[in-house]
């Protein structure tokens, strides 16, 4: 996942907003480049909910907050952190360069290590 946060908890100015803009059309724009062959419909179910990760020593939960029509989905943090995966790919950190317990890491290594919460179905 891919950290985007606001600096020392003040409210984010507009050159913040436009960062996050364009990093998120960034992202879609570069999102076919992550999407498997042949891709299908996916929907909120085939995702977690939450995926949990840890990064210099911060947990952090990551809530699934969007899907795009090429499966993608993206994920926030409460603090303005934010990551994206597909079914088949990695998950990766939008807008900065930081590692963490998620990065590279597919659904399910994500799920067989305890990363990931899926809703009861």
């Amino acid at each position: 996942m891919i950290a985007v946060s606001s600096r020392s908890g003040r409210q984010p100015n507009s050159a913040w907003l436009r960062f996050v803009s364009i990093a998120f059309a960034g992202a879609s724009a570069c999102s076919s480049w992550w999407t498997p062959a042949g891709a299908q419909d996916f929907s909120f179910k085939d995702f977690p909910y939450l995926i949990y990760c840890e990064s210099e020593g911060v947990a952090h939960a990551f809530y699934f907050s969007k899907l795009s029509p090429d499966g993608v989905a993206i994920y926030l943090t409460p603090d303005r952190q934010a990551g994206m995966i597909t079914i088949e790919g990695v998950g990766h950190r939008v807008g900065g360069e930081q590692s963490g317990s998620c990065s590279d890491k597919t659904l399910d290594d994500l799920r067989s290590s305890g990363q990931a919460y899926d809703l009861a179905k």
